[in-house]
């Protein structure tokens, strides 16, 4: 005997059309395929460009604060980091402050890679910006950096009901 539940197709469609999660996942992977290709005459991918970006600034940067801006996980960094460093493009050095730390540096070979990439990103970006209707792009970037803000807050009481109904189903 089957204790099947049956979902109903129009909520199939409901989902389809209205979730906001699945629509910033299409738009993603859209956005990731046309930076990809654009970026691919300079032999970056769009996380490899946007990871490299991290790094120009005055100071190496510690790991933490760049896992953090790309919202991954420092193992996530680590591996997005090695095909980086095999090239060449990116150190991963001691902190002279504190041992137990890593500085990322970009290195000279990798800022004239991403001097290159540079005006790729700047042209695919303008063209982007243009296909968007009245202002959308920055509205769209407001919208995303607010998504952003709210995504660990938003999760954290989600994550407290699931542990409520794990609790009681244990108990149960």
């Amino acid at each position: 005997m089957s204790n099947s539940v049956e979902i109903p197709f129009s909520t199939t469609l409901l989902v389809r059309d209205t979730c906001l999660c699945l629509h910033a996942q299409r738009a993603a992977r859209a956005l990731a395929r046309l930076f990809d290709d654009a970026l691919r005459p300079a032999g970056l991918t769009n996380g490899q460009f946007s990871l490299m970006m991290s790094l120009n600034r005055p100071e190496p940067p510690p790991m933490g604060p760049v896992a953090t801006l790309l919202a991954m996980d420092q193992t996530t960094l680590t591996a997005a980091l090695k095909p980086l460093q095999r090239k060449g493009w990116v150190s991963v050095i001691e902190n002279p402050k504190d041992r137990r730390g890593r500085l990322l540096v970009l290195t000279g070979e990798g800022k004239t890679v991403l001097a290159r990439a540079l005006p790729i990103w700047k042209e695919t970006h303008a063209a982007l910006d243009d296909r968007l209707p009245d202002g959308g792009a920055t509205r769209l970037r407001q919208d995303l950096q607010a998504v952003s803000e709210m995504s660990g807050e938003a999760s954290k009481p989600a994550a407290r009901r699931a542990g409520r109904v794990t609790a009681r189903v244990m108990a149960e």
